[in-house]
């Protein structure tokens, strides 16, 4: 996988940890044991830096980013879904980051809150836990997800990343 330093940051990868060999992560990333990053996924951490907790799943496409006075915070057991674009934000533990969606700076996304496909996050927005975020730009629904709800998805990425770790090869 292509893994750059930037200066003397440098991508720290937890040995539990699958990252596709196809992502890319650059400067201050920092991956969470049982973590997964899939193919295209675009982590750069250039100023503020990233962290992405564990048995969290950063999909394919996704790019994420960070700001020269924010960093980028993924909790653990988050699904950021397919070419989610993100940066300077914080995701708390058990979000789910629909695929297509924007998170816009200093955006915080709560506790097993699901922000929907394709939504736009606004700058600074606050989504209160287990809210909805819904729409361009996103209007967030209070009290609309079931606890639990969004640990299915994250623990099949979770069961994932320990297959591809052992079964994928390439065959070229």
């Amino acid at each position: 996988m292509p893994l750059y330093a930037l200066g003397d940051r440098e991508p720290q990868i937890d040995p539990e940890a699958f990252v596709h060999p196809d992502a890319i992560l650059i400067g201050e990333v920092t991956i969470g044991p049982e973590s997964t990053v899939w193919p295209s996924a675009v982590l750069r951490g250039d100023d503020g830096g990233i962290i992405v907790g564990a048995r969290t799943s950063i999909q394919d496409g996704s790019v994420i980013h960070c700001l020269a006075d924010k960093a980028t915070v993924i909790g653990d057991d988050c699904t950021i879904g397919h070419n989610v674009h993100m940066e300077g934000c914080d995701i708390h533990n058990k979000a789910l980051i629909g695929s297509g969606s924007i998170v816009l700076p200093y955006a915080v996304v709560g506790e097993e809150a699901i922000v929907g496909a394709n939504a736009v996050v606004t700058q600074g927005l606050q989504v209160p836990p287990r809210a909805m975020a819904l729409g361009i730009p996103a209007k967030v629904r209070e009290d609309k997800v079931t606890p639990g709800t969004t640990m299915l998805n994250a623990a099949v990425y979770v069961e994932r990343g320990h297959f591809y770790r052992e079964n994928m090869r390439r065959i070229d």
